[in-house]
């Protein structure tokens, strides 16, 4: 049994195409996927076509027709309708309003086609095929060009009222801050990828105003370029501001756990994207806060894991969408 998934976010898109191995959804091998950068496209229906193309080339590469595929599963960052397979204006996909998404697949491919934000497909791979194996109240945090959460609540995966569970990313967490997911001083200000570039030039600026010399910056003209990669590689290095400004990222992240677990009581939160690469940078700060913040019942009680899926759950988070719905039906 072959299924195939979509996945489209705000920096890369992908199409994927998955085996299960004796029809059985725990266990799926990616045979083939094709990927490119979401802004090599101008727009929506220029993505969208890619990914048609992309699909139909695989399918013909593995001597495969849609009828083969029991369903397509497609991950897209919110806010979206998932029943209707809607997408709906999402911060990191400008243009992306109201695009009936579910309705382009089935009528082109003639398959069933289901959708969820990526939190939700990434929460559902990583508890099929990753960290989150065998847990039944598990949390699945994206922490890369955005934050957010997937919800896996008794043995299900929830959603909400309308697909808005989990979005931890737009809590405010200062007054002040990088500003995420359209607010100042969220989680997902804090804890992006965008945010830690933000907080980077802030301090930076900061530091050099003040006649000091940044290892990683060394004119006014560079701070514009920072981004998070670049403030890791100097703080693995050893440099103590960049090593400050991802401990300023790490404290918020213990905030934003502090409020899962002390709402959800899950028995583990995984942590995608930027925290599995540099979980050294962020975690000792998070602990602490974590440790302070939550109730000591509930933390003990919770296992704060890396994501064992690590940079290859772009392919299996959509898969997994499409996982999810053989099994159920």
């Amino acid at each position: 049994m072959y299924i195939a998934g979509i996945d489209i976010g705000g920096t890369k898109c992908a199409a994927v195409l998955g085996k299960c191995v004796d029809n059985n959804i725990i266990q799926v091998d990616v045979v083939d996927k094709v990927t490119f950068k979401t802004q090599s496209c101008n727009g929506p229906s220029a993505v969208i076509d890619r990914l048609i193309l992309g699909l139909e080339d695989i399918l013909a590469k593995n001597f495969l027709i849609s009828n083969d595929i029991s369903c397509i599963g497609i991950s897209c960052g919110g806010p979206l309708n998932s029943e209707k397979g809607l997408i709906l204006s999402p911060p990191n996909l400008i243009g992306w309003d109201n695009i009936p998404i579910t309705d382009i697949f089935e009528k082109h491919f003639n398959v069933k086609t289901v959708l969820q934000n990526d939190a939700n497909a990434g929460a559902l791979a990583e508890w099929f095929w990753g960290a989150g194996f065998g847990y039944r109240n598990f949390i699945f945090c994206t922490f890369g060009t955005g934050f957010g959460a997937g919800l896996i609540l008794n043995g299900k995966l929830y959603t909400g009222t309308n697909d808005m569970a989990g979005e931890i990313g737009h809590v405010r967490l200062a007054d002040y801050g990088p500003v995420g997911y359209g607010k100042m001083g969220s989680v997902e200000g804090f804890c992006s990828g965008g945010g830690i570039a933000q907080l980077a030039k802030a301090m930076v600026r900061e530091e050099m105003q003040s006649g000091n010399k940044v290892s990683f910056c060394t004119t006014e003209q560079e701070i514009e370029e920072l981004d998070a990669l670049a403030v890791a590689k100097a703080a693995v290095k050893g440099d103590n501001l960049a090593k400050a400004i991802y401990a300023r990222s790490g404290e918020m992240l213990g905030r934003a756990l502090a409020v899962l677990v002390d709402i959800l009581n899950p028995d583990a939160i995984a942590i995608g994207s930027i925290f599995t690469k540099d979980r050294n940078l962020l975690w000792p700060h998070a602990k602490r806060v974590l440790s302070r913040e939550s109730l000591a019942i509930s933390s003990q009680a919770c296992d704060i894991l890396p994501s064992s899926l690590g940079d290859s759950i772009g392919d299996y988070e959509a898969l997994a969408v499409a996982a999810e719905y053989v099994a159920n039906n």
